[in-house]
């Protein structure tokens, strides 16, 4: 279950972790599951920091690096422990500013709710909320500090989309340039991956960051798994779906990302990625070929030849299609125009994979700019004016537009999101126990 969590030699002696290895290396299987005794934090007692006036204490920071360490499954160890502590403060410190926010616009999360929400949590792990609940506080875990982080989750998300739901309309114009990007991109490889990336600014620096990455990769080698620390130490947007990166296409990481994965095989872990402003952790879940094919809407005006025309009756067909071309012809026109001249046929072509197009008009269908009319082209069954009414990738790789539009607005919100409690931690007084602010 997703819950469970191994801590058999953990209380009060913290083993040391081993350091990753140096080359990209397999996903290992599950730890096996268990609750132990919580480990010991060497905490000093009373206020550590103040949010506002309101108070985060060391009980607070030990029973978040408790929730930390439960739900991703991480081996305490010394080396890591600093990096848990640092976020369970900073996860503290933004829920304090979320509840005041709340308590501004008396958004209201009611008992029934959060049980709700607890219940739903649980079964995703296969486990009723009581027998959850019961594992939390075997691992010291209060009920009550997690029913209250729930419902100010509960609570914020209601905040966000109430406040910034109708600022994420996305034009039609935008969900066409993003299609026109992956269809182009389509023919490329891709990998399917999870993503864990340490803002650097975030925890104190470049050197902080990659240590800490260090260290997670170690804990993922020996059974942490991957979505479970994901949720609660990247910062990626994707974090909150437990690192779910997507499809990715070939050039469209940072280049030292693209460089591990292109040395990467499904099922392997990358070693601490340094990238400008942080540092990824990348896991190669599966990987494709990119498969695409062109998809070409045409239309036609044509003059039926026999295959063994002479010169004479091609160059009357040349002069009288050309004039036809001169007059204006577009889409829009090209079959009903036809159709009135004399010895000419219009027709829809339809769409057509542009690999099964006969030679003389694939090039056309690659190449030919959409709303173009082609000059006179010979086949075996005449000559023809070729209108290039549309151009599309066709690859089960490519999402829908109303996808396209759903992820492009989740993104905006995400973004919201981020500002706005970016915004509130640059407003609010926040000091520790030193004074210090």
């Amino acid at each position: 279950m997703r819950w469970m969590f191994s801590v058999g030699a953990v209380a009060l002696a913290l083993s040391m972790s081993q350091p990753a290895s140096a080359q990209a290396t397999d996903q290992p299987a599950q730890p096996p599951a268990g609750v132990g005794a919580a480990p010991d934090f060497a905490l000093a007692e009373g206020v550590l920091v103040t949010v506002n006036d309101d108070l985060i204490t060391s009980y607070d920071v030990r029973q978040r690096m408790l929730f930390l360490i439960f739900t991703s499954q991480l081996r305490p160890t010394s080396e890591n422990l600093p990096a848990i502590q640092q976020q369970a403060l900073r996860g503290l410190i933004d829920q304090q500013l979320q509840s005041q926010e709340l308590e501004r616009y008396e958004v209201e999360v009611t008992d029934e709710m959060v049980n709700s929400e607890i219940a739903a949590m649980a079964q995703e792990s296969g486990a009723s909320a009581e027998q959850m609940l019961r594992e939390m506080a075997q691992f010291g875990l209060d009920p009550a500090t997690f029913r209250e982080k729930v419902r100010v989750d509960m609570g914020w998300g209601m905040l966000v989309n109430g406040r910034y739901r109708d600022r994420t309309r996305v034009g039609r114009d935008q969900v066409n340039a993003v299609l026109e990007r992956i269809e182009q991109a389509a023919s490329r490889p891709q990998w399917l991956l999870g993503e864990i990336y340490i803002d650097a600014a975030a925890v104190g620096g470049m050197d902080v960051a990659m240590n800490g990455a260090r260290q997670l990769v170690q804990q993922l080698l020996d059974g942490a798994p991957f979505p479970a620390v994901a949720r609660q130490f990247s910062s990626a947007p994707s974090a909150r779906d437990g690192g779910d990166a997507g499809w990715v296409i070939e050039g469209e990481t940072p280049a030292q990302v693209q460089a591990a994965l292109n040395q990467m095989n499904p099922g392997q872990l990358s070693n601490p990625i340094a990238v400008d402003g942080g540092v990824y952790i990348v896991l190669v879940r599966d990987e494709r070929t990119g498969a695409v094919s062109t998809m070409a809407s045409l239309r036609q005006a044509g003059v039926r030849l026999p295959r063994n025309a002479d010169e004479a009756q091609v160059a009357e067909a040349t002069a009288t299609l050309n004039a036809l071309r001169d007059s204006g012809l577009t889409c829009d026109n090209i079959v009903a125009r036809a159709n009135a001249t004399a010895g000419v046929i219009g027709s829809e072509l339809g769409e057509a994979d542009v690999a099964d197009l006969a030679p003389p008009f694939q090039e056309i269908g690659r190449s030919a700019a959409v709303g173009s009319i082609s000059t006179p082209q010979r086949s075996d069954q005449g000559l023809h004016l070729i209108a290039m009414c549309g151009r599309r990738a066709a690859s089960d790789t490519i999402p829908s537009l109303e996808e396209i539009r759903q992820q492009l607005s989740r993104q905006q919100l995400e973004m919201l999101n981020r500002r706005y409690i970016r915004d509130l931690r640059n407003a609010a007084t926040i000091e520790s126990r030193d004074g210090e602010s």
